[in-house]
């Protein structure tokens, strides 16, 4: 698929998940196949007021690309300056977020707020796409509310206004990640724009992933919360639909190996994120909790010994 002049490969993309797709995370998924991904949501406002954190979530490297970086706020002026500063990180996207439902971004009027006001929605699409020379695209969500699905109206004025690329997640803000998505939405942004359309939700193994590019017609398919210590579900996808087959899920061992590399290259990061890798192990519970617990690498090293050779079983 095409993102202006932009070639992705593979099927699936990595969604930008905030304190989860960071850059140790985004590289591994692209190890495992993922074919784009889009960086954590940055605040334009933070940007504006020389936030270093804000500037560190647009750090990408050349394992990772092509890579979106994703802009959130509700001035078009102020989009538009935060993508223009985002240029010196070289990122072949710049993408917009209209979707995310939590009350933070959302109460302030960015996110899904943004899509109660579709003219707005036009506006930062438009300063956004003249501020810079790289394709522009837009995350959203089905609307705001089950009284307000207008994804349509806005995916149609974001083309309007320069967007190459139309993500839709099949909820509204209300809904957050449930009920199940709403493929219909999807399927019918996809039918009114001639911009390429990115089906996301739901999307969790390789027959989830062909129901959503058969149900919709999407050109792409965005992976979010499966992808959660499982990256090589990227792999798992390529080669369903690359050769028709369903591989062997990773072994004990291949699990514990990424989970180590993951955090190793997290050192200072929130360890929260070991937590996922231990689904569905023996005694995950009380696994989750130790590895809650652990201060150093060199804890994390001794857990997953102990995991391999079956003494903390």
């Amino acid at each position: 698929m095409q993102i202006g002049n932009v070639s992705l490969s593979g099927h699936a993309a990595l969604a930008p998940m905030a304190g989860v797709a960071d850059r140790a995370f985004r590289e591994l998924c692209c190890e495992f196949g993922a074919g784009y991904c889009v960086s954590e949501m940055v605040s334009s406002k933070g940007i504006a007021y020389h936030s270093v954190k804000s500037a560190a979530l647009m750090e990408l490297s050349d394992s990772e690309r092509p890579c979106a970086v994703q802009i959130f706020g509700t001035e078009p002026d102020t989009m538009a300056d935060a993508a223009r500063f985002a240029m010196q990180y070289r990122p072949e996207v710049i993408d917009i977020n209209m979707g995310c439902p939590a009350p933070k971004i959302a109460g302030s009027g960015s996110g899904a707020a943004l899509m109660r006001d579709p003219e707005l929605c036009g506006r930062i699409v438009s300063a956004v796409s003249r501020a810079v020379d790289t394709p522009v695209t837009v995350k959203i969500r089905s609307g705001f509310d089950d009284e307000h699905i207008n994804a349509v109206e806005v995916a149609l004025i974001a083309e309007k206004n320069g967007a190459q690329a139309v993500t839709v997640h099949g909820r509204t803000r209300k809904q957050f990640y449930a009920p199940p998505v709403n493929f219909d939405i999807i399927r019918d942004v996809k039918k009114a724009l001639t911009i390429p359309v990115i089906g996301n939700g739901d999307i969790c193994d390789p027959q989830s992933a062909r129901h959503m590019y058969e149900y919709t017609g999407c050109d792409y398919i965005m992976v979010g919360r499966g992808a959660l210590g499982n990256p090589w579900l990227f792999r798992e996808i390529n080669e369903y639909f690359d050769k028709g087959i369903i591989i062997d899920p990773p072994t004990l061992d291949e699990k514990l190996d990424v989970l180590l590399r993951h955090i190793s290259a997290l050192v200072g990061y929130k360890g929260e994120r070991v937590a996922y890798y231990l689904k569905g192990f023996k005694n995950a519970a009380r696994l989750r909790q130790t590895a809650f617990s652990m201060e150093t690498l060199d804890d994390l090293k001794r857990l997953i010994n102990e995991i391999k050779t079956g003494v903390s079983l």
